[in-house]
């Protein structure tokens, strides 16, 4: 996992017992929900209990998009909701399609197939609605972008509403209503629901003023719980409202494809969590669009047979096993690129293509090479037609916004801060990775991944109370995230492989108290540390029940070596990475690069005397403490020119393996050292 930046919460003390004697809440809770943005007491009984539900009509174009679906209703017009392959997506057209037809409406749904359609609405599409003689389109999660397509729909002589919560291009589609939050004219507070909360608005607004909205959430919370949970919108306001209640329904639910679905997820007679829902439904409906037909998962959703039920989710289920099974090796095959193609790593925004990969899961890739290295990546698929791709990006970095910059090279685009999609001729491919770098580099300095704590704990005060204090804040999801908290300076003293080697148990030590410590998903071979060294922890707290006894879990999140600066090793590495790009540098970052013999002395006998190194930054900073890590990265490129050493670097891990010499060398007589000074140019004066 990449270097993150730890930054700890800060507190208003006054609020935090404000808050905790006018609501009743634990102090620690009440801390939690200050640091989260609640400043009154109801503000933070808000946070706990679940905001109202807002007025659906003040979102933009809502009363136009209900006036034209109650005219197609009530005309037995034909209707076709329009969805996504995605669990949001899925989701949304269930609530949209089962509303409608309860409502007597003549309606259909159609999910575009990932595998040849791609995402949104499609020109084959529309013409294929068209012959079932659709006179009504509706999108859910989707459409924003569809100028063209909707263009076309028009010229047919069918009207579009959308539905959508992507970013919106400077022109907006020619549709009879377009509901997007995020549109410049929409003023609703709306931005952070996802697809299918936008499917649910238009529902509460269908309904009219003379609705329950109580009733309505009952009937639709369980699907809202998935689309909320699977399109990681922020937790907060009306999705807080959607998800605590899906959580209560979502084991009654009356619906037989959910049932069956949480039968073969191990979830049957489960308390439910965001996290399950995370980890255990919404990969598998995911796995529809991304392996086979997505309609199955509409059809899973909306089945009322237990039989058929039980089958469609079996397939699904299937379908996921094989997604995992294939992310696996296009992950494999992305990180080898990066190891041949070295120069890739030093890219801003990482740029990784192969041939065929399979566009169900090279999202998930995405996301995988960008927490390893804490980049923005984009993985691309090439076949003899087009080239597809799925970006991610971390927090600071829009990546729509970057990708929208190159989109001349592009056929189609879209997405979100955090992610985006497109679509480009396979010619265009060295050029996007070059224009999307060359935005990046105008931006300035990238932002690195954090890592925020909730608090800094001294092991002799964890207490089963802080876990069931933080358990008042629940569902946990973003911008609401469990509770994180830092355990520092404490001392590794043993380390025990469990779980067949799978997962390590821990035990450490501060100040006389021995704790134990669990580190999932690691094994012996891969883990960096050894007993003796001491650790800044960021931890978890869970209360398990064990013989009938309640106990706390400490679970490991994240590690670094006690009194390590991340911001440090990240800033000294982007340096390095922006000389080694052959970028111009100030006379300050030359200053900052440029070694001298007496440092360059005491690094090369610190690794003579460890007989090379192997393993991250931290510990590879700490062998000249004084030295700023970019330096020292110029001192090993420097050893490596001169054959001292053979060095391999991947992402924030280094290999010094000593090469026997003879004779003295001059290692300032060197071609890196004097192209790193050629990169500097004068300040213009003005």
């Amino acid at each position: 996992m990449a270097l993150k930046k730890w930054e700890v919460a800060s507190y208003d003390r006054q609020a935090v017992r404000e808050i905790a004697q006018q609501t009743g809440l634990p102090a620690a809770a009440a801390a939690l929900l200050q640091s989260r943005g609640c400043k009154t007491a109801q503000e933070a009984a808000e946070m706990v209990s679940g905001a109202p539900l807002r007025d659906p009509f003040l979102l933009k174009d809502m009363d136009r998009a209900v006036q034209r679906i109650n005219r197609a209703v009530e005309n037995f017009e034909k209707i076709a909701v329009y969805g996504d392959y995605d669990a949001d997506g899925v989701t949304a057209t269930s609530i949209l399609y089962s509303y409608l037809e309860s409502s007597g409406a003549d309606v259909s749904f159609y999910i575009p197939e990932r595998e040849g359609e791609g995402y949104g609405l499609n020109l084959t599409a529309v013409e294929t609605l068209h012959t079932r003689q659709v006179e009504l389109i509706v999108t859910v999660d989707n459409g924003i972008s569809s100028l063209a397509e909707i263009q076309r729909a028009n010229e047919l002589g069918m009207d579009v509403v959308v539905t959508d919560h992507h970013q919106p291009r400077p022109q907006l589609p020619a549709a009879v209503a377009i509901v997007d939050p995020y549109r410049e004219d929409d003023h609703s507070g709306c931005r952070g629901l996802c697809g299918a909360g936008l499917a649910f608005k238009l529902v509460q607004a269908l309904e009219g003023p003379e609705a329950d909205p109580g009733f309505l959430l009952e009937m639709y919370a369980d699907l809202l719980t998935i689309g909320t949970v699977g399109d990681v919108v922020p937790l907060v306001g009306e999705n807080r409202t959607f998800v605590r209640k899906g959580l209560q329904v979502l084991p009654q639910t009356d619906r037989p494809g959910l049932r069956a679905l949480l039968e073969k997820a191990g979830l049957q007679g489960r308390t439910l969590t965001s996290e399950n829902v995370a980890f255990g439904i919404v990969p598998r409906i995911n796995a529809t669009g991304r392996i086979g037909s997505p309609e199955r998962a509409v059809r899973l959703l909306l089945s009322e047979d237990p039989e058929e039920a039980a089958s469609l989710a079996a397939d699904i289920c299937d379908d996921n096993d094989y997604r995992r099974q294939l992310e696996t090796e296009i992950y494999e095959n992305a990180l080898q690129q990066l190891r041949q193609e070295s120069d890739r790593l030093l890219d801003r925004v990482l740029v990784v293509e192969g041939r065929d990969w399979h566009h169900g899961v090279i999202g998930i890739v995405a996301s995988r090479i960008t927490e390893t290295f804490g980049k923005p990546c984009i993985v691309l698929s090439t076949n003899a037609q087009e080239t597809k791709g799925s970006g991610r990006s971390i927090e600071g970095f829009s990546l729509f916004l970057a990708v929208s910059a190159c989109a001349d090279l592009m056929t189609k685009f879209g997405g979100h801060p955090m992610a985006a999609g497109l679509t480009m001729p396979p010619e265009n491919v060295p050029e996007f990775r070059r224009r999307i770098n060359a935005y990046a580099a105008k931006l300035g300095e990238m932002p690195v991944p954090v890592l925020r704590l909730d608090g800094v704990l001294k092991p002799a005060r964890l207490s089963l109370d802080l876990p069931r204090a933080a358990e008042l804040l629940q569902p946990f999801g973003a911008e609401n995230p469990r509770p994180l908290y830092g355990l520092f300076g404490v001392t590794l003293q043993e380390i025990q492989p469990v779980g067949g080697g799978k997962h390590l148990r821990l035990v450490c030590s501060s100040a006389g108290v021995r704790l134990r410590c669990m580190k999932f998903g690691m094994t012996l071979e891969a883990f960096p540390y050894h007993p003796g060294d001491v650790l800044d922890l960021a931890v978890e707290l869970e209360v398990n029940e064990y013989n009938g006894k309640e106990q706390l879990s400490v679970i490991v999140r994240d590690m670094k070596a006690a009194g390590s600066n991340a911001e440090a090793l990240l800033a000294g590495q982007a340096l390095f990475q922006k000389a080694m790009r052959g970028e111009s540098l100030t006379a300050e970052e030359l200053h900052t690069l440029l070694p001298d013999r007496v440092g360059c002395a005491g690094l090369y006998r610190t690794l003579r005397a460890c007989g090379g190194y192997s393993g991250g930054a931290e510990k590879l900073a700490a062998m000249d403490s004084a030295m700023p890590f970019a330096r020292l990265l110029v001192c090993l490129e420097l050893f490596c020119e001169h054959g001292l050493i053979q060095l391999e670097q991947f992402g924030m891990q280094y290999k010094v393996t000593l090469c026997a010499t003879s004779g003295k060398v001059s290692l300032f007589e060197s071609a890196f050292l004097q192209q790193l000074k050629a990169q500097v140019h004068p300040v213009p004066k003005l």
